[in-house]
């Protein structure tokens, strides 16, 4: 049975737009996935670890019969096909990167595995991921906290510009 997933994307090092437009292919390239619908592309500020470039962000909504952690392994190669190198301690968490794909939402479903937590750790308190997300599900619940719009409704945003869309 298909699901609808959101999936987060974002990058700051080289042409992260051009990363993220590629992504949105890709990722509806999927087996058993296909894109439903891409946000726009927004300019947001680091978040974490300030000190770095810009980001480009972004959302997509897929209908997929992947399993959550197949889906989890399908976007972590695809981000390591798009150059992205995580460290095996984390230390790179929130450093800059050439593509980075989150998945934020896996139907209503609260998981919590060993390498995957959906929704996703801190959604609720990230402006630059709830209004690509809201953009491409605006009734989007978070589950555990409620409607995403109602999470980013309670966030400062207006550091979050449009790209291009």
């Amino acid at each position: 049975m298909p699901v609808l997933a959101v999936i987060g994307l974002g990058g700051n090092i080289g042409d992260a737009a051009a990363a993220v437009r590629t992504a949105f292919h890709a990722i509806g390239q999927l087996p058993g996935t296909r894109a439903v619908r891409c946000s726009r592309l927004y300019r947001t500020p680091a978040w974490g670890v300030t000190a770095q470039a810009d980001f480009v962000n972004a959302a997509v909504l897929v209908e997929t019969t992947l399993a959550p952690l197949a889906l989890l392994q399908a976007l972590l190669q695809l981000e390591r096909e798009a150059g992205r190198e995580r460290s095996a301690d984390g230390s790179d968490r929130w450093g800059p990167r050439t593509l980075d794909l989150d998945l934020l939402l896996y139907g209503e479903a609260a998981i919590d595995l060993p390498g995957l937590r959906v929704p996703h750790p801190r959604l609720a308190e990230r402006a630059f991921a709830l209004v690509p997300l809201v953009e491409v599900a605006p009734d989007a619940i978070i589950p555990g906290v409620g409607p995403a719009a109602h999470a980013l409704a309670a966030l400062v945003s207006g550091d979050i510009q449009v790209l291009e869309g």
